[in-house]
């Protein structure tokens, strides 16, 4: 089989590619992906050529680990059927081109056990389930604790405000400093964070990826308080003595796991969850290259998506 997937060779080097698929297995199912979407986080990196060593990591690539499609291929030892929509988080079958993380393809093998199925009613929002399940494995579970405030009004920043307010918490502050970014809130205020004089946070959760706020983070905690690194960064570094009168805590929230993304689908699935606009920009995927350079670099775009019918 062969796909046409989006692939990476070099920094800022990308374009559409006819790439061999490798052969379903009994244990695997074959997509069709209607619609992915543009990390601005780990891919921005590997785009922009910033990306510290990171495991597998090389050049050629398929990007992407945020994809939706409809199952047209199921294995004997599955439990899906073709017609089956799923949402899923990447894929690793293009032979010599590395699938980091291989999303970004119109046709797609993956064991499936890695993938989840969506309502029908999930178009290119199904493609989102990857970041509201980060959003939750930030949050959810033993010792962790709801923000207060939020930095950075993106997509990220408001789905862990939309999980805040559907925990039941009160609504967290979210910092924001483009005016267009800071529209867009149900619930929760957005401030400018020169406006705010608030110095006691218990738990701040920082989604805008920049690591030069943590400094100034540690200085808006209550002693004992929480920064959570919820974005991806190619390096940390902070004052010590701040952060050693404050007995701060520093905590990195890693991927989500198979249960994020059930639990997050469930709260969709019931309502609690909404992702409705979160996706701002829609490209078809030939034009890939300017959908990529518009991602990461114009701040009007929350989220890219790749729409994938044009190349069925």
């Amino acid at each position: 089989m062969h796909a046409t997937a989006v692939v990476l060779t070099g920094p800022k080097a990308l374009g559409l590619q006819d790439v061999a698929v490798s052969d379903p297995t009994a244990t695997d199912i074959v997509v069709r992906i209607d619609h992915s979407g543009i990390s601005t986080g780990t891919e921005k990196l590997f785009w922009s050529g910033n990306m510290p060593p990171f495991p597998g990591f090389s050049f050629p690539l398929v990007p992407g680990y945020e994809a939706a499609g409809e199952v047209v291929e199921a294995g004997a030892d599955t439990s899906y059927k073709p017609g089956d929509r799923v949402f899923v988080p990447g894929a690793n079958c293009y032979g010599d081109v590395r699938g980091l993380f291989g999303g970004a393809s119109n046709l797609l093998v993956s064991k499936a056990d890695r993938v989840v199925r969506i309502d029908e009613s999930l178009k290119a929002e199904g493609a989102l389930l990857a970041l509201a399940a980060t959003a939750r494995h930030a949050m959810a579970g033993l010792n962790k604790s709801v923000p207060d405030l939020i930095v950075g009004h993106g997509v990220l920043g408001r789905l862990l405000a939309r999980l805040t307010i559907a925990a039941g918490a009160p609504a967290p502050t979210v910092w924001e400093i483009s005016e267009d970014r800071a529209k867009g809130a149900t619930g929760y205020q957005v401030i400018h964070p020169d406006a705010d004089e608030k110095r006691d946070y218990r738990s701040i959760y920082d989604a805008s990826g920049n690591a030069e706020l943590i400094s100034s983070l540690i200085m808006r905690i209550q002693k004992g308080g929480e920064i959570v690194l919820a974005g991806f960064y190619d390096q940390i570094t902070f004052p010590f003595p701040p952060a050693f009168m404050k007995e701060a805590r520093l905590r990195i929230a890693a991927e989500w796991d198979r249960d994020d993304l059930i639990a997050t689908r469930a709260l969709i699935d019931s309502g609690a969850l909404s992702l409705e606009g979160l996706i701002t920009h829609t490209t078809r995927a030939a034009d890939c290259a300017n959908a990529y350079q518009t991602a990461f670099e114009d701040p009007s775009c929350l989220k890219m998506i790749l729409d994938w019918s044009a190349t069925a």
